[in-house]
């Protein structure tokens, strides 16, 4: 038997420390489709994060479009929104399309650049797709916008996309119902999903819509065959008695969470949120990511959002 020497010891024990370190990972890593949610070991952690969509009235551009409601003197950027991010404390930003002043390959790296220098993460990104189209030109269209935006988040170190399902369309054909364009959405999301999965990228997609339930979402989530989907779960967007019972059944599925100020209240009324209590349902739930502010409320975001970051930072702790 030979004797191992120190060197020997050394190396052993650092293969030893990757081995430990990688093993509790190996069977949670990959989630499960079905009826299988994320398996995620080790203790909740929330990340706070701002969604560009919050200072949605300070973008000059709007889905490619030109935005004429921005105040006087209060023009943002891209650039100037993720060094608000790290003035204002957040570990993340995320960085909706709609407000892109341009989409080629050089402003993506650019914007990862940035981000990187000022210790800012791309905690996500989100389009506004709809995949409840009957089959032809306008669903190839999203499809292929759909990908392209993988493409981009790819780019730009974003490992989460926000998606939507969207709605069947005034004009569509009578017999393209509900129920046939949830069958459609799932086959785009599954197709997507193939595609981002190569590319290293989750989908996540949103209560928003026709889904703005957990009984509407988890069987569609459930349905796409891939271990690249997920939800986007907005704390505002479930039009249900009891938002919070709906949230915490979907928090197991949760790829990226929002924080809205408000949640409904039946009889088309808001009341405000409660943040401690939805952060109470994460951590009961095992989330570990990202927690971003979707600001949406009636005030100034100027004036508003710094006081909900603050809020959301002493909970998240």
């Amino acid at each position: 038997m030979n004797p191992v020497t120190r060197r020997d010891f050394i190396k052993l024990s650092a293969a030893a420390g990757v081995a430990a370190a990688i093993a509790p990972h190996a069977a949670t890593a990959a989630p499960a489709t079905g009826e299988n949610p994320f398996k995620r070991a080790g203790k909740p952690k929330l990340l706070l994060s701002l969604a560009a969509y919050s200072f949605r009235e300070n973008f000059p551009v709007m889905r490619g479009k030109p935005n004429t409601k921005v105040p006087a003197g209060k023009a943002t950027d891209m650039y100037q929104f993720i060094d608000y991010c790290a003035a204002h404390g957040c570990d993340g930003a995320e960085i909706t399309s709609y407000f892109f002043a341009e989409d080629t390959d050089a402003y993506m790296i650019s914007l990862r650049r940035h981000a990187f220098l000022r210790g800012i993460a791309i905690s996500g990104t989100a389009i506004g797709n709809n995949f409840s189209l009957p089959s032809g030109p306008k669903l190839d269209a999203e499809i292929a916008a759909t990908k392209r935006w993988i493409d981009c988040a790819l780019l730009m170190g974003a490992q989460h996309i926000r998606v939507f399902a969207g709605n069947v369309p005034k004009d569509a054909p009578k017999d393209f119902t509900r129920a046939v364009a949830d069958k459609q959405v799932i086959r785009c999301l599954e197709e997507c999903c193939d595609y981002a999965g190569k590319k290293g990228v989750f989908l996540g997609l949103e209560n928003h819509d026709s889904i703005g339930t957990a009984a509407a979402l988890l069987p569609m989530v459930k349905a796409v065959k891939s271990p690249w989907i997920g939800i986007n779960l907005d704390s505002g967007n479930f039009h249900t008695p009891d938002p919070y019972k709906d949230f915490a059944e979907c928090v197991p599925y949760a790829l990226n969470v929002q924080f809205k100020t408000e949640v409904d209240a039946g009889a088309k009324q808001k009341k405000p949120a409660d943040f401690k209590r939805f952060a109470k349902i994460l951590r009961d739930g095992g989330y570990q990511g990202w927690g971003a502010l979707e600001y949406e409320g009636k005030e100034d975001s100027a004036t508003a959002v710094p006081r909900h970051l603050q809020e959301m930072r002493t909970i998240f702790g």
